[in-house]
Formats: structure tokens, sequence, C-alpha cells
């Protein structure tokens, strides 16, 4: 295995994120490793270097976790009962032993049977922490096992057995409810693995066989019969057919699709066959992109993090070493009793851990970024989920935004001299070269009225403006009214038809020849039928203003500004200019997005706080390059979004809040005695299932408005609060 090889794992059993940390410098500091990378929001191993897999995976059973290498990871789902629940049956059979403990011990009288029962409990309850402390202290370390096995042990030595035996019970089933609450939060996402085929019908040497998709190569034809699942993305050939992307764009409601349309992996094919030729390996496929981009989201730091790592790795030795000083000052200094402050020490060692803490942002990081990919939004790190929930305003794009992005012609004026199919033939010709849309709505009209233009010569784009090209041996401009006054040509006596076009919302291509102006072609692009609700639904949550920003002129700005109900507009922006009113926003009004459609804007959207790229199922660009994708072509998730990271935020502050007050309180209740060591137990690990589950309600949140939280209108100004009417 050379230097560069790298193993990928998945790890079970890992609900702890200090000890996750601590795991990874040990399997860093393996031999032959270069690095390792643990995703503690995701359980997932990757590791560079030269290095068995063996050893990486005795590596984290010496730790209590379960490391499953990558390609295994499907057959994990298969595993022995005991060994998938293994947790709980020892906190159950743990749970008997201390009960019948208890009867026998205070109904009975029998205390050396009592005894025997309670060593039973922390035998079987205890068993896992005190072999992972073992561990701990052979290396140097003084973690959470090792303070519980200290507790455990300190409660025995001073005769507390049935205290040592309810500490050792409640920590078992504290692990069990934690690793199962966390694991909760990763299959948010984690399911979609499970979505796309293992196997699909190829068509080899004219044959159909079955393969598993590892062994598909791009190029194969897959045969998709009526509801299969499609197992691979690609182009379809023949066939048509509805299909059903939900698991892609979180919409149900199935799309269109016939030879040429790109279908994904996971996605649901309808009523008809397809014949699919694949574009891309399975590992490559939009679905797995999105699995990988999510997890490595989930386990990007929100910078409320910061003030938690701070707090951690200062209140841990700080209340280790008052723990010390507890059970030492008072015997030592003012002749006090030593088991009483023995077991005041032992108490307060129980809540040293800031396990409730360190985990209360994450596991909401993970639950919020799961829940919306599932409904098709991918939120690219915890740093971009709070810039959201901090947005003040929004910038839209025109064009494939608010609007379809499909622009058709809805008028042609020519010149006195010329006639409608001349003065498209001439555009046509000039047309054929550009990929803008406008360009290929005159060339799709073109063809609709039967007429196919030879290619034009010399084609120069002009961006922004429009074209130039050599049109039988002529100088052909075909663009904005501002690129012929640019270029010397007057169209004065062409105002009124400008204004009659603009009026309607139309966009204007203006045609010259040489300097004589042929006439003008009027395109309208459709605003989306969601746009009007999702930014009145925006407007609602308290984000203003909301403004779009277009090449297009004010007329036709106004225009679609209106019908999408936006509050204000920019016009007639080149590219450059939309970056520079980006900037300017920022510095006036805070925090700011841009929507866009991920490519064209992306100088925009890099200039925003937050880019949001619309449509990027299939884009690569957008996928890669936004903060915040829309996979879908749906502004209604907008709203979602926003209160999605919102409300986690919200749930973030909730359980910091709660974690640091129920440790402060535990330490204030030591001195008057008041904290025993079952209430510390709970305290301590009763607060780490209290915000994993607080944060586990992220995923009730949908996009139709239903949720578990009311959403403050301005963001900082109260906050979400739960909703009492839903319990949430």
């Amino acid at each position: 295995m050379s230097s560069a090889a790298f193993l990928e794992f998945r790890l079970e059993g890992l609900s702890c994120a200090d000890c996750a940390a601590k795991l990874e410098r040990n399997i860093a500091a393996l031999p032959g490793v270069e690095q390792a990378k643990l995703n503690f929001a995701a359980a997932k191993l990757t590791v560079r270097g030269d290095v068995q897999a063996s050893l990486i995976i005795d590596e984290a059973r010496r730790d209590g976790v379960r490391a499953i290498p990558a390609h295994q990871d499907r057959e994990a789902d298969q595993i022995a009962f005991w060994k998938k629940h293994h947790r709980a049956i020892f906190s159950g059979l743990a749970g008997i032993l201390v009960a019948t403990g208890w009867l026998v011990h205070y109904a009975l009288g029998m205390e050396s049977w009592a005894k025997l029962l309670y060593t039973a409990t922390i035998a079987v309850g205890g068993y896992a922490v005190g072999k992972k402390a073992l561990v701990s202290l052979g290396r140097h370390r003084l973690d959470m096992n090792v303070l519980m096995s200290i507790a455990v042990i300190g409660a025995v030595l001073i005769g507390e057995w049935s205290e040592g035996a309810t500490v050792a019970f409640l920590f078992s089933v504290s692990e069990a409810l934690e690793s199962y609450t966390m694991d909760k939060a990763r299959n948010s996402i984690r399911n979609l693995m499970n979505l796309a085929p293992d196997t699909a019908i190829v068509i080899r040497n004219g044959q159909e066989i079955q393969l598993p998709v590892k062994d598909v190569i791009i190029g194969d034809m897959l045969v998709i019969r009526p509801g299969e699942k499609i197992a691979m993305d690609g182009i379809i050939t023949n066939g048509h057919s509805s299909i059903n992307q939900a698991t892609i764009t979180g919409e149900s409601v199935p799309v269109d699709r016939g030879p040429g349309g790109e279908v994904y992996a996971g996605t649901i094919n309808g009523e008809g066959s397809l014949m699919v030729r694949v574009t891309k390996l399975v590992q490559d496929n939009t679905i797995s992109r999105i699995i990988h981009l999510v997890e490595e989201a989930q386990g990007q730091r929100a910078p409320s993090q910061a003030f938690v790592d701070r707090f951690a790795a200062v209140y841990t030795p700080v209340v280790i070493t008052l723990a010390a000083l507890i059970v030492v000052i008072p015997p030592l200094l003012l002749n006090q009793p030593w088991v009483p402050w023995i077991y005041r020490g032992l108490a307060l060692l129980v809540v040293a851990c800031p396990c409730a803490l360190v985990i209360s942002t994450p596991v909401a990081i993970v639950s919020a970024i799961g829940n919306a990919a599932r409904h098709g939004v991918l939120i690219k790190g915890g740093i971009h989920l709070e810039e959201v929930s901090r947005l003040r305003a929004l910038a839209f794009d025109k064009t494939g935004t608010l609007t379809k992005g499909l622009p058709e012609v809805t008028q042609v004026i020519p010149a006195d001299h010329i006639s409608e199919s001349e003065l498209l033939t001439i555009a046509g010709a000039v047309e054929h070269h550009s990929e803008h849309p406008l360009a290929r709505a005159i060339v799709a009209k073109t063809r609709d009225i039967n007429i196919y233009p030879t290619p034009a010569e010399n084609f120069q784009a002009l961006t922004g403006l429009g074209a130039r090209a050599t049109v039988n041996g002529q100088n052909i401009l075909v663009g904005s009214p501002r690129l012929l006054e640019q270029n010397g040509i007057n169209i004065a006596g062409w105002q009124e038809a400008l204004a009659s076009l603009f009026s309607l919302g139309n966009t204007v291509v203006m045609v010259a020849r040489e300097k004589e102006v042929l006439g003008c072609i009027g395109l309208a692009d459709r605003v989306r039928p969601m746009a009007a609700d999702s930014v009145a639904k925006l407007s609602k949550l308290g984000i203003s203003p909301l403004i779009m920003l277009t090449g297009d002129n004010r007329q036709t700005a106004e225009v679609i500004a209106a019908q999408a109900g936006i509050d204000d507009f920019r016009a007639n922006l080149l590219p450059q200019d939309k970056v520079a009113e980006i900037k300017k926003m920022r510095q006036e009004l805070g925090f700011i997005g841009m929507v866009g459609d991920g490519i064209n804007d992306a100088p925009a959207l890099a200039a925003a706080n937050v880019g949001i790229a619309m449509g990027g199922a299939g884009s690569d660009a957008a996928l890669e390059t936004a903060d915040l994708v829309l996979m879908g072509d749906d502004l209604s998730k907008l709203p979602f979004t926003v209160r999605m990271a919102r409300s986690a935020m919200q749930v973030i502050k909730q359980n910091i809040t709660f974690a640091i007050g129920i440790k402060l309180l535990a330490v204030l209740a030591v001195f008057p005695g008041w904290l025993t060591l079952w209430l510390a137990i709970l305290a301590d690990m009763g607060a780490t299932i209290m915000v994993t589950l607080n944060s586990i309600r992220l995923v009730g949140i949908k996009p139709d408005g239903g949720s578990d939280f009311t959403i403050d209108p301005v963001p900082g100004c109260g906050g979400n609060k739960p909703d009492p009417a839903t319990g949430g």
C-alpha cells in the first residue's frame, strides 16, 4: 500500500465528541498513518497512509468503537441483534441487578447479599467504562471514563455500595440512550445511502445482465422498467416517463423526462420503460456527492462552537482541581471527617466532564443539515447555517431564479423595408453561435416558423450587451438598445416601440445592419409560480429589503419585480455591477444573501455573506461553489431554510445555556452536601441526553410550514421559542 492510500470507515458506538477527538489523535499516532480525520457528526473516519485496516479497527475497538470499512457499510445493517443492542442489554441487566440489590438491602435487610448484587451491577454496568478507563490511564489520559470509574470505586471504598452501583447503572443507561439519540440524528442523512439500488440491469453484448452498481461503467446502457428505482446517473436515450426526484430535490411531484433528459440514481421511474446511458460512476453520482457534501458540512463547526470549546477547556481542569481541594482541605485544615468530603469530591468529579456542553452544538448541526438535505436543500456547513440565521436582506437574480429562465419571443417589430421572417433570419444567424438564453429563444423561434439561417461569420460575444457578427458580408449587431447607442446608431425613431415592449415586461433585442436599425424583438420570461408566495413568506420572517438584480432594462425589471412581490430592484446591471451592488448592500445592511443560478452569478454569490444557488441537481458548479444549494428550482425551500437555520441557532443557544446552567448548579450543590453521586450522574449524562433530544426536534421542521418552533420575525429579538401548542 502506498503512502497516498486512503482508508474510509464508518464508526459505531461513537457518542462522545471529546472521546472522538482523542480517538482521532490515537489513530493519527499509529505507525504509517500520515493523516487521520474523524468526522464525529457523520461518524466517519478517513485515514491516509501506509497502514493496515485491521490496526485501525483494533485501535478503535480499544476505545469501545466499532470501525467498519466503507465497502462493508451496507453489510453492517445485517449485524447480529446482540452486537447491535449490546449497550441496551447490559443496561437492562444492570437495572435488574441494582433493583434487586435495593430490595434485598432495604426491604429484607440482607446487606451481604445486597453487596454481591451491587458488585454484579458494577461489573455489568461499568465493564465497558472500566475497560476504556484502563486504556485511557495507560495513555496518561484523564477522560470521562476515568472520572466515572474513580467515582464508582471511591464510593465502594467509603462504604457507599448502593451509590456506586446506582452510578454504574445510570451511566450505562445514559451511554445507551446517548448512542441511540446520536445515531438517530446521524441517520437523517445516512438513510439516503440505501435509496439507490445495489444492482442494475445492463445491456452488454446484446444481452440483459444484472450487475453490482460498482461494476457498471460510464457508457453502459441501463434498462429501467416501470416502478423501478434508477441505479445510476445518466441520460435517457429511449422512452418517456415521469420521474419521482424527491430523494434529490425534495419534491414529490414527478417530472416528465424523455430522450436527452437527465436522471439521477435513487430516483423512481414512473409508468414508462427507459433506456439510460450511464454518465457517472457510482461513487461520483449526484446522490453520493450530496451525501459526501452533507457529511462534510455536518462536521464543520459553527462559530458558536468556538465559545463552547474555550469554556470546556477551562471548565474541566478547574472542576477536577476543585474536587481535589474539597477532598483535602476540610479534613486537613478544618478538622472535618474525611468520608463526607471524599464523597462530595467524587460527586464533583462526575460533573467535571463537559459532555453535554461539547455535544450541544454538533448534534444540532447534524440534525438541521440532515433534515434540510432530505428536503432538497444542501447547506455546506455549520458556519453557513449560522449565517443564514443572521440574514437581514436578500438579493435575487432575475433570470432563472425569480423567473423560469426560459424566455420566449413575444413580438417581432421589423423596420418598414423588411419582413418579420427576414429580421428573424438575420438575428438567428448571429444568435446561432450564442448560448445566452435570449439567443436560444430567438433561434427556437426561427425553427418554430421553419427558418434555418446559415450561421454568421466572425461572431463576437459582447458581455452584458449582445453580439456582433458578419452576415452575407455585412456587419450585424444583435443586442440591447444600449449596444446600438454605443456603436453610434440612432434609435430615436424606435422609442415608441421600445416603450410599448418594456411596459409589457419584455426584454428587447434590437438588430442593426451597418448603421441601420432593422427592427426589434420582444422576449419575456415567466415568473415562477411559487416566487410571489416565497417572497411574501420571507418578508414575514423579517428579511427586508428583498432586492432584484438584473441586467434587463428598468421597465422590464419593474414588471417582474411587481409580479414577484419584490420590494426594490436594480436594472441595467453588468456582472461586475451586481458584485458592486452586493458589496454596497453588505456595508449598509449587514448580513445579506444572494440567490442565483450558481454559474452565471458566481461572482455575486461569492460577494454575499451567503451564496444561494438554484437548481443544483446535476450542476457540479452549483454543488461546489455555493454556500447553500436548492437542489430543485423551488424557491419555496428558501423560507424553510431560513426557519431551519434560525431554529437551529436557537436550539444551540438553549443547549449551551442548559448545559452550563446544570453544571454550575451541580457545582454549587456540592458545598452544602446536596449533590449525591446518583444525582451527579443524572446532572451530567441526563443533560447530555436532553440537549441531544432537543436538537433532534429540528428534524420535525418541514418546508410546508410544519414545525416544532415558532419563529421570531427578526433574528436576535427574543429568539425562537418552543411552541406550547405542539409541546416543542
